[in-house]
């Protein structure tokens, strides 16, 4: 199917909504090969599933659409629900994949008209993009199946995202976290490199290989950026913390402001980079969705709000431990929950003396937050937890990867305006 009949499909079907409206989403079909990160071998294997999401039936005439999703925790939703258990990609049921999924079967009248594979995966590198990698999403990508698009987002764990903020922001490994400046550094000096930008080329052109491009001439590839996460006009925040420890660092005006020059340093990159492909081609074959505004108003430290605010559905991001913003109207599953999920006592995700290398090696934020906690009650006993919202009792700090892991990830409103900007942008190419 030619791309602009998909389009037209998901834009002319009347399920379409606007994120800034309060009805509610359809159910989404969560992939039954799920599993709950644990203990053994298996937590550190992050291989997508290759399987399409959901799968179709032989008498259904197979897929008439179909797309796939590659990338980081932006794109795979983390934090946003899910039906049985999470599986080690924290996949979310409102990651904006999953939603423009879910519009166009609505379009198609049923699920098993779109193929949709699934291949985000919280804590990827455009490393883990590419091909002859154990966990790489393009040795997982079935060309077999129909494919009209794909998204990408990818950037933030190559340019030190996490570094930044648990350096400057939630202080994980303490006193030993490194200074916030070191951490800015780094990132603006990667940033600055060509070495992303290489990475990324290479992504995208081994992409566009595996969909066989020149027998789809109509496929190209969606890529996002990142959104801004604070209000930094305000000085009313500048005494606040987020820090997970008692006593962390504020959110001064100037650390706000620094943050967030470096969320659209990045963006800038990443569409100097898509730019750059395209002069390659005679028609584009990639084209930048820049949804950074869409969170005007929803960010941290906005006007008259006291952080953390645990109860401000109108803020976008998640903090750590806080419940997502989706909407519900009785109609949707009632999806499973990380904050009653702790880990147990003899978790290798806690253990101090080996914990640090494989959640090194995963990327994942919430197995970094853990290990990087871990360690810091091992080398002084006497730490307190910061008594505030969801980060309260001693023996309730060590909860699942997610818990820790969501922080500063869109949460279900933010992927609803993800999704709004990509159908924006996809008017403008009509």
């Amino acid at each position: 199917m030619r791309l602009a009949a998909v389009f037209t499909l998901v834009l002319s079907c009347g399920c379409f909504v606007s994120s800034r409206a309060f009805e509610p989403r359809r159910r989404l079909v969560a992939p039954d090969t799920q599993h709950v990160i644990g203990n053994g071998a298996s937590t550190h294997h992050r291989r997508p599933l290759a399987m399409p999401l959901p799968l179709a039936h032989p008498e259904d005439g197979g897929f008439q659409t179909g797309f796939v999703a590659f990338g980081d925790s932006y794109s795979a939703g983390i934090g946003t629900g899910f039906d049985g258990k999470e599986d080690d990609c924290r996949h979310g049921l409102g990651a904006h994949g999953e939603l423009i999924r879910a519009d166009l079967a609505a379009s198609q009248g049923g699920p098993n008209a779109t193929a949709f594979q699934f291949l985000s995966c919280t804590g990827a590198t455009t490393q883990e993009i590419i091909s002859g990698g154990p966990d790489s999403q393009v040795d997982a990508f079935d060309a077999s199946l129909p494919v009209d698009f794909a998204l990408l987002s990818v950037g933030g764990n190559d340019l030190g995202f996490f570094a930044v903020m648990n350096a400057c922001v939630f202080r994980f490994y303490n006193f030993y976290s490194g200074t916030c400046e070191a951490a800015l550094a780094d990132t603006a000096a990667q940033i600055e490199s060509d070495e992303f930008e290489e990475r990324l080329r290479v992504a995208v052109s081994e992409i566009l290989d595996a969909v066989r491009w020149e027998k789809r001439p109509w496929f190209f590839i969606t890529v996002t950026g990142y959104a801004r996460f604070f209000d930094d006009a305000t000085d009313a925040c500048d005494d606040m913390s987020f820090g997970v420890w008692w006593n962390g660092p504020k959110l001064k005006k100037e650390l706000r402001s620094r943050m967030n020059a470096m969320v659209l340093t990045v963006n800038a990159k990443i569409r100097k980079t898509v730019d750059g492909i395209n002069a390659r081609f005679t028609r584009d074959k990639l084209v930048f969705v820049d949804y950074d505004g869409k969170f005007d108003g929803h960010r941290f430290c906005e006007e008259g709000v006291a952080e953390p605010d645990y109860g401000r559905a109108d803020t976008w991001f998640f903090l750590v431990g806080g419940q997502d913003n989706a909407r519900n109207n009785g109609t949707q599953p009632s999806h499973a929950s990380d904050l009653d999920t702790i880990l147990p006592p003899n978790s290798v995700l806690v253990d101090p003396s080996s914990c640090l290398e494989p959640a090194q090696r995963s990327g994942d934020w919430g197995e970094l937050a853990l290990c990087y906690m871990a360690m810091s009650k091992a080398r002084d006993p006497s730490l307190q937890l910061a008594t505030r919202g969801d980060l309260g009792a001693e023996n309730s700090m060590w909860y699942v990867p997610t818990y820790y892991g969501k922080t500063f990830h869109p949460r279900s409103r933010g992927h609803e305006a993800i999704r709004d900007t990509i159908y924006e942008v996809w008017r403008g190419l009509e």
